[in-house]
């Protein structure tokens, strides 16, 4: 096994388990979520169960939670899904995943400048009249995103931890008003029936609502630097599980209740994320609904800072392991930050901003969307890889967890998990709206994901032959008392 090498550490012991929670949920961003995301998924699928997909995908995820906190508590490392999958089937694969992790964060991230450009640029339309271009106001932002992620990290989550509460209690305001103004004047429970989901398109429902999921896995990647690994990534994961899943299932049915179900796709398509608002400005008041907007847009910057924070420490994970560039792995000798990868992600946002700019794009229809389901594809493959890894990994060590822990739970959450992916890929042409009919776009995002993958396999594969002392550090060590105990265990 590896070791860490001295001076290329992140900060030590530092993190609890609410702060780790402030970072997860902020990078899942409850209001900017609610408002883009859920609003984009029911004007692009024309379905009104997404509430129902939220219920349903809860649970779903919460398996997956088992046995991901139960490998936690024997591997700790800043790459969190490719160690995991590099202890649990091979060193190939893991490096594998690894790559196609990069990859599907670097977009959820870089997606959401392209939503904030077009908010910001929005507000600043509404209410002083200036007509600004979505990209400058993106780029910009990418910049102060990228500069956020060199902070010192507990600072970062002082202001995530007010940011999110705010937005909790907005939400909260929003949502209590949604129900007392029901359309029709009754409250319509129809987004839960069966049949509004599992129609032509679900697996895009699903793809937009892991899309919005996402940021609840994060938590391990903060592992080298909580106080206790072993407690706190289980209890942060389950907590950012709990309180995302209440939130979206509420908010978006409230949603529903409030335009009728019958007209919530023709409003969302209309609308988009002022969609809302809207209904906050006609039931709580303008200056309510104004001042929920300017947390829209800070929820953004959250969302964006959480997102930084976790995608750098992949480049650095996999940087220190020799799987890219070793200037990846470069961390601040004051804060500890993961500067080299922080780098990395800001040059590749303001590429793809600059892309879609150029080629006159939609930074809501198209760079959002497009980047955001890309994401959650590249997110249900890794965690279907790592659950299969929970069993392997437990496999060789029988008497270390609980049967639920180590088999049970992973092998549903793969199952399940399977089924999902399945009917994302059968469905991706909605995801894309009208694009969907361009075969390069239909099966040329989900195939970058492929393409990731199979480029991190063979590279690890290279590091075997020409580098096996590499080759044999990757995944990084297991913490000492597991090794301890796999030596005392019978061969």
């Amino acid at each position: 096994m590896g070791t860490q090498s001295p001076g290329r550490g992140l900060g030590k012991r530092r993190l609890g388990a609410v702060q780790i929670v402030f970072f997860v949920v902020a990078a899942a961003g409850p209001l900017y979520a609610i408002a883009g995301g859920v609003s984009a998924t029911y004007g692009v699928t024309g379905s009104i169960g997404v509430p129902l997909s939220f219920v349903l995908l809860a649970p779903v995820l919460a398996l997956f939670a088992v046995g991901y906190a139960a490998m936690s508590r024997y591997v700790t490392n800043a790459g969190a899904f490719y160690p995991y999958v590099a202890h649990g089937i091979g060193r190939s694969a893991g490096t594998a995943v690894a790559y196609v992790t990069v990859l599907a964060y670097s977009c959820i991230q870089t997606g959401i400048f392209g939503l904030f450009g077009l908010s910001f640029s929005t507000w600043l339309n509404a209410k002083f009249g200036w007509h600004l271009p979505w990209w400058p106001v993106a780029l910009l932002m990418v910049l102060v995103v990228g500069a956020g992620g060199v902070l010192r990290i507990d600072l970062d989550a002082k202001v995530l931890g007010v940011a999110l509460g705010l937005e909790v209690a907005v939400l909260a305001v929003l949502n209590f008003a949604l129900f007392s103004h029901p359309a029709g004047g009754s409250v319509s429970f129809a987004p839960l029936t069966p049949s509004s989901l599992f129609t032509a398109g679900a697996g895009a429902v699903l793809a937009f609502s892991i899309a919005v999921f996402l940021g609840f896995e994060g938590a391990a990647t903060y592992g080298e630097e909580s106080r206790d690994p072993r407690r706190t990534v289980g209890r942060a994961t389950y907590a950012a599980i709990g309180l995302t899943a209440v939130l979206y299932i509420v908010s978006s049915l409230g949603m529903a209740v409030a335009t009728g179900p019958d007209d919530i796709v023709e409003r969302a398509v209309a609308e988009g994320p002022g969609l809302l608002f809207g209904l906050g400005g006609r039931y709580v008041g303008t200056a309510f609904a104004d001042t929920a907007y300017v947390l829209f847009l800070t929820s953004q910057c959250a969302a964006l800072l959480s997102l930084h924070n976790a995608v750098a420490r992949y480049f650095f994970a996999v940087g220190r392991e020799g799987l890219l560039p070793e200037g990846f792995s470069r961390t601040s000798k004051r804060t500890g930050a993961p500067i080299g990868g922080s780098l990395v992600q800001t040059s590749i946002g303001i590429v793809v901003v600059a892309l879609f700019a150029l080629a006159g794009r939609d930074p809501f229809t198209e760079l959002f969307t497009w980047t955001g389901v890309t994401a959650s594809t590249g997110v249900t493959i890794i965690m279907i890889a790592v659950s299969l890894s929970v069993i392997g990994f437990f496999r060789r060590r029988p008497g270390q967890e609980t049967w639920w822990r180590r088999a049970g739970a992973p092998a549903l959450a793969a199952v399940t998990l399977t089924a999902v992916l399945v009917l994302i890929i059968a469905d991706f042409d909605v995801l894309l709206g009208s694009a969907g009919t361009v075969p390069l776009l239909r099966w040329g995002l989900p195939g970058l994901l492929m393409l990731a993958g199979l480029a991190g396999f063979l590279r690890a594969e290279a590091l075997r032959t020409r580098r096996p002392e590499v080759y044999a550090g990757i995944g990084g060590p297991l913490r000492e008392g597991e090794l301890v105990e796999a030596r005392r265990a019978p061969a």
